[in-house]
């Protein structure tokens, strides 16, 4: 059925943050803003980086009741005290990351611009299907998810959906009444006013 409620805040890190400053950063938003996810999603591979990240950043969103989510990597959940894995490869690994997890674990999925895909995600056991990019932006492979997908989504599919990749706070509003979440990265860290001011304009957008 239709979303009745607007849209929740999800958070993506950086792929390259200055551990520090943006550990104070997030802890600044998380005070100040309502967030329900975020997620570290970092460029680098290395697991000794992961997980320094992902202590220092767990410390930050569980002091405040904030899930954190890692991209991918399913395996360090666990050991890290993370909450659950975001997988950027749609269904392919949802299987295995739910075996490998506990039951309460979020696993979500990215299925680009895929009715197929998510769909797929979602029957065999993510908790959410994440749709995007909604403008051209470095997510995904070019194809735009378009504000039918997350309308058809809400009224025949029971499983959250996300909307992520080169938002406007315009376009949030738009996806605010279809989507469970609006997820946002880059549009706040680059942005030239700085994070706080960028997440207010989509804040007073989505009537937060």
């Amino acid at each position: 059925m239709p979303n009745e409620e607007t849209a929740k805040l999800y958070l993506v890190t950086p792929p390259v943050p200055r551990l520090a400053d943006f550990a104070d950063t997030l802890a600044n938003l998380l005070d100040r803003f309502e967030v329900a996810c975020v997620r570290l999603s970092l460029a680098t591979r290395s697991e000794d980086e992961i997980a320094r990240a992902a202590d220092t950043l767990r410390e930050v969103c569980h002091a405040r009741d904030v899930p954190l989510v890692v991209t991918d990597h399913f395996l360090m959940v666990d050991r890290l005290g993370l909450d659950g894995v975001h997988l950027s490869d749609g269904a392919r690994q949802v299987r295995a990351a739910r075996k490998a997890l506990r039951a309460d674990a979020i696993v979500g999925a990215y299925a680009h611009a895929s009715r197929h895909d998510g769909m797929m995600a979602g029957e065999i056991g993510a908790d959410y299907v994440s749709f995007g990019p909604i403008s051209p932006s470095s997510l995904g492979d070019g194809a735009l998810a378009p504000l039918e997908l997350f309308e058809w989504w809400s009224e025949m599919i029971e499983i959250p959906v996300v909307a992520e990749g080169g938002l406007t706070p315009d376009q949030a509003a738009d996806l605010a009444r279809a989507a469970d979440f609006i997820a946002l990265g880059d549009e706040l860290w680059s942005h030239p006013d700085g994070p706080e001011a960028a997440l207010l304009g989509f804040v007073a957008r989505l009537g937060g």
